[in-house]
């Protein structure tokens, strides 16, 4: 699936660039994903002393003092190469390996949104909910961007030709950093995960529609990708009505 013309857009938000993004290597033969390496832990025997009770359950924890824990890049992108090549040996082709990669991501985009609104429930804010187009992605593209990837998308833009289209611009997605795509999976973008949680969270949020992922490569951010929202036609009506 490639993206490689993209509809005429209306800037609504942009980010500044980052400065150095990692390129795809078409060279190899199959879908390489590359850790990277982590500093190497030496110990001695004797040195490491065995837990005095039993180990805490990861559910017990409380979900607020932890909403600033960092995930290890190393780790999650070992995880994540495993679900991908695990699904790979699959699937018939790039379509339905980029769907069931959308379908994975539906399911955290729906766990991440009922997260997020636990705790701005349990916060001393009051909680809120939007009810506008354009509000609910600015949502997507801060808060969620950040829980699911620790920083926020590059920028929002509208389709000039198609109003119930929008897209979401990511200069440097980290999932897309240590992924070495094929020659003969060139269409192939992994970001269909990323697609899927948008969906979802779009979904949760009252404003259905279908979020497809399609690389848009530049000189300068070779992995740049875009995911294209098409909304539902009641929605777009909807935003009429609240006008």
């Amino acid at each position: 699936m490639a993206y490689s013309q993209p509809h005429p857009r209306l800037s609504l938000l942009s980010n500044s660039s980052q400065s150095s993004v990692d390129q795809f290597s078409p060279t190899s033969s199959s879908t390489r994903f590359s850790v990277p390496p982590t500093p190497s832990i030496h110990s001695t025997l004797g040195s490491v002393k065995p837990p005095s009770g039993p180990r805490p359950n990861i559910y017990d924890r409380n979900l607020n003092k932890t909403r600033t824990s960092e995930v290890s890049a190393s780790a999650f992108t070992f995880l994540f190469s495993e679900i991908v090549q695990y699904t790979q040996k699959r699937v018939g082709g790039i379509n339905d390996l980029e769907r069931r990669l959308n379908t994975l991501g539906y399911r955290i985009g729906s766990r991440v949104l009922e997260l997020m609104a636990w705790r701005a429930e349990s916060s001393s804010k009051a909680p809120k909910r939007e009810i506008r187009l354009v509000p609910a992605l600015m949502v997507i593209h801060t808060q969620v961007w950040k829980a699911v990837y620790g920083k926020a998308a590059d920028a929002i833009e509208k389709s000039v030709e198609n109003a119930d289209e929008y897209m979401i611009i990511d200069n440097d997605p980290p999932i897309e950093r240590n992924i070495s795509v094929p020659r003969d999976m060139g269409g192939l973008s992994c970001s269909s995960f990323t697609a899927g949680v948008v969906e979802a969270v779009l979904d949760g949020l009252g404003f259905p529609a279908r979020v497809t992922a399609h690389g848009t490569p530049t000189t300068q951010h070779p992995c740049r990708t875009t995911i294209l929202i098409k909304l539902e036609k009641s929605v777009l009506e909807r935003e009429e009505m609240l006008k």
